[in-house]
C-alpha cells in the first residue's frame, strides 16, 4: 500500500499542469463609504491567487468584495505563497502582514500532502494566532476550513482517501484552535468543491470556486455588518 501511495503521489505530482500564483497587485481597495474597513488574507497557494488571473478573481479580492457589499470601503492585502505550510507562513509571511481588523488564514492543503499530525498542526495555528496579535494587536482571525481533500478531482484513490481523511483531522485540529477568543473557524462544505469550482489543474480553485468560497467566508462573518 505504501508503494503504491507513493507511486500515486509521483504520478500526480508530474501531471498536474503547475499554474502560476495570481498576477497584479497584492493590495487593494474595493470603493464605498467611511474609512476603509482593513482585511489581511494568509496562507498557502489559494491565497496566492493559483487558479486566477488577477488577485480580484482571487479568494482575497472576492472576499473584500462580499465584504464591501454592506457599503462600507474595504482594504485588502494577499499574503500567500504556493507550497507554504503553517510553519513557512508563520515564519516567513505573518511578519509581512500590514496592520488590519481581520486577518483569515487560509492554509492546511500543504500540511495535509505532509502528513502533519493534527496536534502539530494545532500548535502552529496557535503559534500563528499568538504571533500576530503580538505585532498587530487584538485583530480577530478567521481560519478558514481546511479544504476536504475527497473532492479534489485530480487525486486518484487511494491516495485521496488517505489524504481527505487527514485533511478532516487538521480541520478538526483548525476547529480547536477557535476556542480562543477572537478566533473564528468556518469550515468548508464538500459540496462547494464540485468539478466546476476548479481550475484547469483539477487541484486549485478556479474564478468560480473562489467567489463561491468568499461568499461562504463572508456569510460566516459578522464584524462589519
Amino acid at each position: 500500500m505504501i508503494l503504491l501511495l507513493a507511486a500515486q503521489a509521483v504520478y500526480v505530482k508530474r501531471t498536474t499542469p503547475r499554474l502560476p500564483g495570481a498576477a497584479g497587485p497584492t493590495e487593494g481597495l474595493v470603493d464605498g463609504a467611511g474609512e476603509p474597513f482593513r482585511l489581511a488574507v494568509l496562507g498557502e497557494s489559494t491565497v496566492d491567487g493559483v487558479g486566477a488571473a488577477t488577485h480580484g478573481e482571487a479568494l482575497t479580492g472576492c472576499l473584500a468584495r462580499e465584504l464591501a457589499n454592506g457599503g462600507r470601503a474595504v482594504r485588502w492585502q494577499a499574503v500567500g505563497r504556493t507550497g507554504a505550510n503553517a510553519r513557512t507562513v508563520r515564519a516567513e509571511l505573518a511578519p509581512l502582514v500590514e496592520p488590519a481588523d481581520l486577518v483569515v488564514v487560509a492554509l492546511g492543503v500543504n500540511d495535509t500532502i505532509e502528513l502533519r499530525t493534527a496536534a502539530g498542526y494545532r500548535r502552529d495555528l496557535l503559534a500563528l494566532v499568538v504571533d500576530l496579535r503580538r505585532r498587530l494587536g487584538p485583530v480577530d482571525v478567521v481560519l478558514a476550513g481546511v479544504p476536504p481533500m475527497s473532492r479534489f478531482p485530480s487525486l486518484p484513490r487511494p491516495l485521496r482517501d488517505v489524504l481527505a481523511a487527514r485533511s478532516t483531522a487538521l480541520d478538526a485540529a483548525a476547529a480547536a484552535v477557535a476556542r480562543v477568543p477572537g478566533v473564528t473557524h468556518v469550515p468548508m462544505a464538500p459540496d462547494l468543491l464540485d468539478p466546476a469550482a476548479f481550475a484547469p489543474d483539477r487541484f486549485h480553485p478556479g474564478p468560480a470556486g473562489y467567489a463561491r468560497w468568499a461568499q461562504t467566508l463572508a456569510a460566516a462573518l459578522s464584524v462589519i455588518k
